[in-house]
């Protein structure tokens, strides 16, 4: 009797350690658990404090980096880094940045507005008319500064002074222009009652465009001079 009282007293002992030992890791894991949401919460405020695309950036800069570090194993290789990188390209991927690249060349995004439109050209221009002799170039950038763009408050008048070869690759640009904008133009009906006000067609078209803006509020002086009775 004495030995099974023992026994199951120390059945009790081990199982109330095991109980305890449990009980003081669950409290470790809670604690565990808390500091770890408490620095995820102070995480998530730093990454609110960052830029919208920042993850976006921060993945571009590794990507920089190890294309840099895998392009300078490949120079002291005597490798062509190009053909490497191609050689672990899929053929499909090689497809897709092909197709990307294209539409990049051919980016069309329609029109928007005027301005968007006015700043395309401009971008397209600048492209198509690049500066033949860049040291000049740069000489003259250096030379005027801030003028040297022609900032609103800059007076171009006597800075610049055209060459014949940049007058002839602006009329070169300007023939090009008519001739592609003839392409796109259709032909308008005319009315044979109407009144003739104009010497030839882009006139017809530069009056209408008047009319359409200030015709309401010009209509009295058209008729007075029409009439012979305008002061």
């Amino acid at each position: 009797m004495a030995e099974t009282a023992t026994t199951s007293s120390k059945t009790f002992a081990e199982k109330h350690a095991e109980r305890m030992a449990r009980l003081k890791q669950l409290h470790t894991q809670r604690n565990e658990a808390r500091a770890s949401n408490h620095q995820e919460v102070i995480a998530e405020h730093e990454r609110k404090k960052l830029p919208a695309n920042w993850e976006s950036r921060q993945r571009q800069a590794e990507w920089l980096m190890g294309d840099l570090k895998a392009r300078t194993e490949a120079e002291e290789k005597g490798l062509d880094y190009n053909r490497v990188k191609m050689l672990n390209v899929s053929a499909a991927e090689a497809d897709r940045i092909d197709k990307l690249k294209a539409k990049k060349r051919n980016a069309d995004p329609g029109f928007s507005d005027y301005e968007a439109q006015t700043a395309r050209q401009y971008n397209r221009l600048v492209k198509a008319m690049p500066p033949r002799d860049l040291v000049k170039y740069e000489e003259q950038k250096e030379k005027y500064g801030d003028a040297f763009y022609g900032g609103p408050n800059v007076i171009l008048q006597g800075l610049h002074k055209d060459t014949p070869a940049a007058i002839d690759n602006m009329v070169k640009d300007l023939e090009g222009q008519i001739a592609k904008r003839k392409k796109f133009s259709r032909r308008r009906t005319h009315n044979d009652d109407a009144d003739i006000d104009y010497i030839n067609e882009k006139n017809a078209r530069f009056n209408k465009k008047l009319e359409r803006f200030y015709g309401e509020h010009t209509a009295e002086i058209k008729q007075n001079l029409e009439r012979g009775t305008a002061i």
